[in-house]
């Protein structure tokens, strides 16, 4: 692992899901004696990689932007992405009042890997929707109440109304995700989980909740790119929680609880949209141009929203299998 002062530093307890009480103390160990899944793995931190030393290494800050399969060596062109998503925010206005007028139930919920830009898709999804039916929900640590009720209790009283629309910043899948790679839970309650959350979910589609499942993937060397922006810039380093250190050497791990969970949840009448995110300006693009062409609305103007990029977004087996991807870029 990379020499590091967050190396040795205790964990306090993660704020993403349920967990036992001596969570960061499993978390401490696991860093410094190294996990069963970094073993299994074969790879922990890149030789020289340090969230504390300014300079990133060359390698990685070259490989970043194609990193996992990436399919664009840059970005998406500023005047081109601020026009685009003007289009679509103009578009969501639309959608909005044809929501309220309607009664539709819009949820979207996004996962991803940390720092794959979850936050960023929602910021420019609600920048101008009006705050009173349209609501960001980024739940904390469950309270001792939370953690004896149904595990899908703490979500549910907060899904949407007639006319709202509610974005999820990690949700119910947390426990298919860091709560399984960080040992917060156990193989018995995310059996559970994998069994429960499709019918959950089949539940809500069926009561008429319009549901999306987004899930924002990124390179291992992008992940470790926008970590070390983070540790470096003094107005981002709130977003480095323990757990987000902790993960920085599971990057495989969590490729094989990605994949577990798309087999259990991607259903027909509740599907996984994986969104590419190496790029967060095209992700924020496609995740906002994928609510609008699934939903009809009055004024709807499809030359506006454009087309999908089915390089970027998708929900085939390259996009389930993103190590396949990786191995061939």
């Amino acid at each position: 692992m990379g020499k590091n002062k967050h190396k040795d530093k205790k964990p306090e307890a993660s704020e993403v899901g349920p967990m036992p009480d001596d969570a960061a103390t499993s978390i401490s160990a696991r860093e410094e004696h190294g996990s069963d899944d970094d073993t299994a793995s074969g790879r922990g931190l890149p030789k020289g990689f340090s969230l504390e030393d300014p300079k990133l290494p060359k390698e990685i800050e070259d490989a970043a932007m194609r990193s996992g399969g990436y399919p664009y060596d840059k970005r998406l062109k500023r005047e081109e992405y601020e026009k685009q998503l003007l289009a679509l925010q103009i578009e969501l206005m639309k959608l909005q009042r044809y929501n309220l007028k309607v009664g539709n139930r819009i949820l979207c919920l996004y996962e991803g890997r940390d720092g794959s830009g979850k936050g960023s898709c929602i910021k420019a999804f609600n920048e101008h929707m009006n705050p009173r039916n349209t609501h960001t929900v980024a739940l904390s640590k469950p309270t001792g109440t939370e953690r004896g009720q149904l595990y899908f209790q703490r979500y549910a009283v907060h899904l949407p109304t007639a006319g709202e629309v509610v974005l999820f910043d990690r949700s119910w899948y947390n426990r298919a995700g860091v709560e399984r790679v960080m040992g917060f839970c156990t193989e018995d309650q995310l059996a559970v989980f994998l069994r429960e959350a499709p019918e959950f979910e089949g539940l809500l589609v069926r009561d008429g909740i319009k549901l999306f499942k987004f899930y924002l993937t990124i390179g291992r060397e992008m992940q470790l790119l926008r970590f070390h922006e983070r540790a470096q810039d003094p107005l981002k380093q709130w977003k480095l929680s323990p757990v987000d250190l902790a993960s920085l050497s599971r990057y495989d791990a969590y490729t094989h609880a990605e994949i577990e969970m798309f087999r259990f949840t991607h259903t027909a009448i509740a599907p996984w949209t994986v969104v590419r995110a190496n790029d967060q300006r095209r992700a924020r693009l496609e995740t906002i141009r994928h609510v609008l062409l699934s939903i009809d609305y009055d004024g709807r103007d499809l030359d506006a929203i454009g087309t999908h990029d089915p390089k970027i977004i998708g929900s085939g087996p390259d996009f389930f299998h993103p190590q396949v991807a990786s191995k061939a870029s």
